[in-house]
This record gives structure tokens, C-alpha cells and sequence, in this order.
């Protein structure tokens, strides 16, 4: 994301592109986990209902290091929100209701996003044409609603990996005897770091974003409709 433009040397569009981004990645982050908590709550869990991380303030989910990769990396993580298993009705039932909560909350703004975005760049650009102020505040909002888009499927792509501790791994581990659950289980601490060093090695020496790709393709097919509608009903 931002670190190819930090290295092609041009500062200045780097720093109004973290400016632009800060607030979005702590939103999409705040959301996820509020809503794993929300989840988990429903689901029979109170822990982080008790903690009060059932909520979208940033400051209760912020998490340094995992903000500034998702900032300049395009992969990252927020504090992650405690759940335990023992008060769900249905331990395995739970924890994939609650998993796939977080991904599903950045479907939901990468949704509205999208539309926001694509009827700003229909209508907002024919508003604003012949002054010069107007289209720079139309291209400075199109721009962030792209970023809040692309961010929300990003980190929703991104966590869908469906190996612990991922949260797509809680879904898929449902469906899996409880032998083999918790056998898998046992190397949740090892593969987050192992998922982190091949997302670096591809995207910095091989120069491949499978997750970034998937996420701009998701980002097409969510605006594409969006597209056609306003096409039909603008004049």
C-alpha cells in the first residue's frame, strides 16, 4: 500500500496518504473487533463484554504495531478481543459465529463504501465542474472513500485465511472433528508469524499481493453495480 509510494521518494504524497488513511484503518479495526465482541455476546460470552471492548472506539481495540503494518503493508491486526469458549452454548458453533463477525462487519462498510465512492466519482465530479475548489474537495473525498473501501475488504480478505489465528480459520475449524480442532489449534502461535514472513517475501521480493489483488478484484465487483444503476438513473 503505502510503501510503494513512500519509495518511489515522493514524501509529500505519502504523508497526505496516511493522513487520509489513520482514521480509516482505526475505524475498519474498531468495527471488526466490536463486532467479534458483539458476536460473542449474543453467543453467550460476556468476557469482552465485561472488558468493555464491545464498543468502536479505537482506543479500546488500538494495537501499535499491527495499525502500522496495516498502514503501510496492507495486512495488520488490532488488540485482539478475548473470548472464551466455556460460556458459549455451543463451543464450536460459537466461535465460528463469533470468527466470522469481524470479516463480516468490513463486507459491510466495504460495501457502503463502494457506494458512497462510486456515486461521489458519478455525481460529484458534474457538481463540481468549472470550480476549481469544488473538484479538488470531490477528488479529496473520492479518494478517501476509495481508501475506506479498499481497506475494509483488505483486512476482510486478509482475515478470512483460513489457518488459526485467523478468523477464517474459526469458521472452517468448525466443520472439523474436535480431535483434530484442537490439534490445530496448538500452532495458532506459530503460523500468524509464518503467514507474516510469506505476505513480506512476496510482496517486497517477489512482488505479488494475493491479498491486496483479491481485494481490489472484490472492490470491482461490489462497484460495478453501483456503476450501472447510476448510469441508469442519472441524466
Amino acid at each position: 500500500m503505502l510503501y510503494s509510494i513512500i519509495s518511489s521518494g515522493d514524501i509529500k504524497i505519502a504523508i497526505i496518504q496516511i493522513l487520509l488513511t489513520i482514521p480509516i484503518v482505526l475505524f475498519a479495526l474498531s468495527c471488526h473487533e466490536a463486532a467479534h465482541a458483539y458476536a460473542a455476546y449474543k453467543m453467550g460470552d460476556r468476557t469482552a463484554f465485561n472488558l468493555g471492548r464491545m464498543t468502536i472506539n479505537p482506543i479500546k481495540h488500538f494495537d501499535l504495531m499491527g495499525s502500522i503494518f496495516m498502514l503501510i503493508f496492507g495486512f495488520g491486526w488490532a488488540k485482539p478481543v478475548p473470548i472464551n469458549p466455556r460460556n458459549f452454548r455451543n463451543p464450536k458453533k460459537g466461535m465460528a459465529i463469533t470468527g466470522i463477525a469481524g470479516p463480516l462487519a468490513n463486507l459491510i462498510l466495504g460495501v457502503i463504501g463502494a457506494f458512497l465512492h462510486t456515486f461521489t466519482v458519478h455525481f460529484g465530479f458534474d457538481w463540481a465542474w468549472g470550480n476549481m475548489t469544488a473538484m479538488y474537495v470531490v477528488y479529496v473525498i473520492a479518494l478517501w472513500l476509495a481508501n475506506f473501501t479498499m481497506y475494509n475488504f483488505l483486512f476482510m480478505v486478509y482475515n478470512l485465511i483460513p489457518i488459526p489465528p485467523f478468523d477464517g480459520s474459526r469458521f472452517v475449524t468448525a466443520f472439523l472433528p474436535t480431535k483434530w480442532y484442537f490439534k490445530l489449534m496448538q500452532y495458532e502461535r506459530y503460523s500468524f508469524f509464518v503467514v507474516l514472513i510469506i505476505n513480506i517475501v512476496l510482496s517486497r521480493v517477489f512482488d505479488i499481493h494475493p491479498t491486496y489483488d483479491a481485494a481490489e478484484l472484490i472492490m470491482h465487483l461490489v462497484s460495478r453495480p453501483f456503476e450501472l444503476l447510476f448510469s441508469i438513473i442519472s441524466p
